[in-house]
């Protein structure tokens, strides 16, 4: 089974994972959804969100955009990241589940803080 966490803003994809008002979770398996649900996110500081879903079991986290820092802290707890995905959730979840999912450019253009992960 994979879990998958849409950084979302409503119905859409966030720009940022970290200032997005919800993460959309997607257990998945053989391509077919098992269960959804939405979480709030529960806070932006450094390190807090990769361990927070790591907990959850999420494998794999998508966004519009994301620091090299906090790429490399979900790496850290064997999450994977995907960047540069813009659209409605259902949109980037679809493409999830066929396989079709690839990022983009990074649409986070800012530096510094924030990036920590």
């Amino acid at each position: 089974m994979e879990k998958l966490a849409v950084a979302a803003d409503g119905d859409v994809v966030s720009a940022h994972f970290g200032h997005c008002s919800q993460y959309v979770l997607v257990e998945a398996e053989g391509g077919k959804v098992l269960k959804r649900t939405t979480i709030s996110n529960p806070g932006h500081e450094p390190g807090k969100l990769p361990r927070y879903l790591a907990e959850l079991g999420v494998t794999c986290v998508v966004a519009g955009g994301m620091g090299p820092r906090a790429q490399q802290n979900f790496a850290a707890h064997g999450i994977s990241t995907v960047v540069g995905i813009t659209g409605t959730v259902e949109q980037a979840v679809q493409a999830w589940l066929s396989g079709e999912l690839s990022g983009g450019d990074n649409t986070c253009g800012r530096t510094g803080h924030g990036h920590a992960g």
